[in-house]
């Protein structure tokens, strides 16, 4: 991979170009983490509002019809639907893992083979979640395992 950087003072705005072969996992990757840089997350704690940069998030959890938002510091509670937070979140690296989560892919540490095809996420906080096998192909297909 070449990172070539160009300083122009005539510039009017920033402008980030990928050029590729074709569009890998590692691409979108990094497409991924380029647009989350302006993105926010808006999050209870507290009875107070956080605006959450969607790259802290480590995954989104559905309990009891309500969603929390974990990060490596704190559990907040979203005001979205996981369904909602899993069409607004897929073109920024999340992907939805079961029924009731959505993990940040980017914040993956390792996946172990689990009991009837699930898999066993380890996310970089250290938590684990368990993916079902309706979700495990396609998983280890973002992440370039297969």
């Amino acid at each position: 991979m070449k990172i070539e950087i160009i300083t122009d003072e005539n510039a009017e705005d920033l402008k980030i170009s990928v050029v590729c072969r074709h569009l890998s996992p590692q691409v979108e990757k990094i497409i991924a983490m380029l647009r989350m840089t302006d993105h926010q997350l808006t999050a209870r704690k507290n009875d107070e509002i956080h605006l959450l940069d969607i790259s802290r998030v480590i995954y989104i959890e559905a309990i009891d019809r309500k969603c929390f938002v974990y990060t490596a510091e704190d559990i907040y509670e979203s005001e979205f639907k996981l369904y909602e937070l899993e069409q607004q979140l897929e073109e920024y690296g999340f992907f939805r893992v079961s029924k009731s989560v959505l993990i940040h892919l980017h914040n993956v540490q390792s996946l172990k083979a689990d009991i009837n095809r699930r898999i066993r996420i380890t996310m970089s906080n250290g938590e684990q979640i368990i993916a079902s096998r309706q979700y495990a192909d396609q998983l280890k297909r973002r992440l370039g395992v297969i």
